[in-house]
């Protein structure tokens, strides 16, 4: 009976460590193919880095466009909210002004987020696909 008790165990272990390599030869065949679409996995960080890159300037870009239009329209109103006889406070003309700057503002931020990178940087802005150490001067 005991012999029977060790066998079992002695084929358990057997059948474990023939699972474990057969799941580590799986995991191994998933991260070569992995490394064979863009060669290593350093291109596939490149890869979504850019992505990131792209989605963001889009996220940021969708920000200043909404912030613009909403300033825009918050702008418009305290200026014919200055208008209404029954709104005569003070600082609705001066709201209604500021409002319409900052839509300027918003709308033109792209342009002087790349007037500010190149005072830093000396240079144009670029996104490529190639890693690059960035150095200001």
């Amino acid at each position: 009976m005991k012999a029977m008790v060790s066998m079992n165990r002695t084929a358990r272990r057997a059948a474990k460590k023939a699972a474990l390599r057969l799941s580590s030869f799986a995991v191994g065949l998933g991260v070569t193919a992995a490394l064979a679409q863009n060669n290593t996995i350093g291109g596939q960080v490149q890869a979504m880095s850019t992505e990131f890159s792209t989605a963001g300037g889009f996220a940021a870009s969708t920000a200043m466009y909404v912030a613009a239009l909403i300033c825009f329209i918050a702008g418009a109103w305290y200026l014919w909210q200055s208008r209404q006889p029954e709104n005569r406070e003070t600082g609705k003309v001066a709201a209604g002004a500021a409002g319409l700057v900052l839509t300027g503002l918003f709308v033109a931020g792209g342009h002087w987020i790349t007037l500010s990178s190149q005072t830093a940087a000396g240079q144009a802005p670029t996104v490529s696909s190639q890693a690059a150490a960035v150095t200001f001067q």
